[in-house]
């Protein structure tokens, strides 16, 4: 048999580092761990991805859909990856000839690799994560979104109208709420997008910043309703999870910028994790941190339809962890709201003298009230932070749903498969 007729060839996975926002949604959903990134670009393993596809509808720009007919012996290694501006052109025909490829019909006309199972634990079980539960469609009575309407290249202008901090002086974490106006630029949100700001200046290669991206923190008609402007939570970053002083980029930028300033803003982004709007609707919401954003669009949303008169029914429920009851962000207005009109539940994990609490131990707590949520079909959840609180929260889910006499196997996959469960963490 000729040498060139068993060449194997490969539909290479690759992220485009021009439109990919870095928002590590393509990482955090992979099942098999096939992606990985460093300060710089978000990328693909060849030897591990398995072309399942789990990680392409949950990208909000659409970086991640990109495919190289490649000789497998060829596959661009993650080194090389880390280092692209932009991604390589395709190969053309005649140089995967002189490579000693004989291309088949199927990928002459740019056919994929078919998609492999999901993996499974030892036991047989599902894994509890994001692949496997995380919905990537929204409510059936969500809104229709507007997405990409400003891309990398073509960013529109913001000008700060309002940056304030939102946790109490003096705490170790630096939380602002910052409010963007675009003026008679079109920018129409949802509670649940996102968009990503534009740092200015290079990095230390002398490349331009990338853009960070940041969850709407108001509801769709605007911080102050009317007008043309959203609000965002951004956290000030002066070490890395290890603990190591570093001073992020772009979080450094935003806290520091003052009323007048103007920033660079693509977008917005998210088809997905999105509100539903129908009457009878119950919110489940779960989150730490700077994860309260979307949270507090949502629940300022149902607040205003309230107070007009336009809603009636539906409960929510927040679940809201931080170090300490300092460093929760929007803690004092939070407080202020009617007990009738939302169930809040804080979890503290560094409040002096007291136990560590977490949000899946308050969960576990309100077992009873959570359970009855579960069984209506009008509930969503929706779950946002940091990473590592999506395995607890899960467990958290399956406990409540198994205490009650409910088939989590069953429920997760209905909740996923009806765009009910939302997991956006980091």
């Amino acid at each position: 048999m000729d040498m060139a007729t068993q060449t194997v060839i490969i539909k290479q996975h690759l992220i485009d580092p021009e439109i990919c926002i870095r928002c590590n949604t393509c990482e955090a959903t992979c099942p098999v761990g096939a992606i990985t990134h460093d300060d710089r670009n978000y990328v693909v393993r060849a030897d591990v991805c398995n072309a399942c596809m789990a990680c392409v509808p949950p990208c909000p720009t659409g970086a991640i859909d990109n495919w190289r007919t490649m000789p497998r012996a060829l596959a661009y290694p993650i080194e090389a990856q880390l280092t692209w501006d932009e991604l390589p052109p395709e190969l053309s025909e005649d140089q995967l000839t002189a490579a000693g490829v004989v291309l088949p019909e199927a990928a002459r006309a740019g056919i994929a690799p078919a998609p492999l199972a999901p993996a499974v634990d030892p036991a047989g079980e599902l894994p509890l994560d994001a692949a496997t539960y995380g919905a990537v469609v929204p409510p059936w009575s969500a809104a229709h979104p507007y997405t990409n309407l400003y891309g990398p290249k073509n960013p529109t202008t913001a000008t700060v109208v309002g940056n304030v901090k939102v946790n109490e002086a003096g705490t170790e974490n630096e939380t602002h709420h910052i409010v963007l106006d675009f003026g008679s630029m079109p920018f129409p949100v949802l509670e649940g997008q996102s968009i990503a700001i534009v740092p200015p200046g290079a990095d230390a290669h002398g490349r331009p910043h990338h853009a960070r991206q940041y969850s709407i923190a108001s509801p769709r008609n605007g911080e102050r309703p009317g007008y043309n402007n959203v609000s965002i939570t951004v956290k000030r970053v002066t070490s890395d999870h290890q603990g190591r002083p570093v001073r992020g980029v772009a979080s450094n930028y935003l806290c520091d910028l003052k009323v007048g300033d103007t920033v660079q803003v693509i977008g917005p982004f998210g088809t997905s994790f999105l509100m539903p709007n129908h009457p009878r609707s119950n919110i489940v919401m779960i989150c730490t941190g700077t994860g309260s954003a979307p949270m507090r669009a949502m629940t300022e949303w149902r607040r205003r339809l309230r107070a007009s008169g336009k809603f009636e029914g539906g409960k929510l429920m927040l679940f809201f962890g931080a170090r300490t009851k300092e460093e929760l962000p929007y803690f004092g207005p939070l407080m202020k709201l009617p007990k009738d009109f939302i169930d809040v539940n804080l979890a503290f994990s560094r409040t002096p003298g007291a136990p560590k609490r977490y949000v899946q131990d308050l969960m576990r707590e309100r077992a009873v009230d959570l359970a009855e949520l579960l069984r209506s079909p009008d509930t969503c959840i929706y779950v946002c932070g940091l990473k590592s609180m999506e395995e607890g929260v899960l467990l958290a889910l399956r406990d409540v749903a198994q205490q009650a006499g409910l088939s989590w196997e069953i429920l997760g996959q209905t909740l996923k498969r009806e765009g009910r469960l939302h997991l956006e963490t980091y």
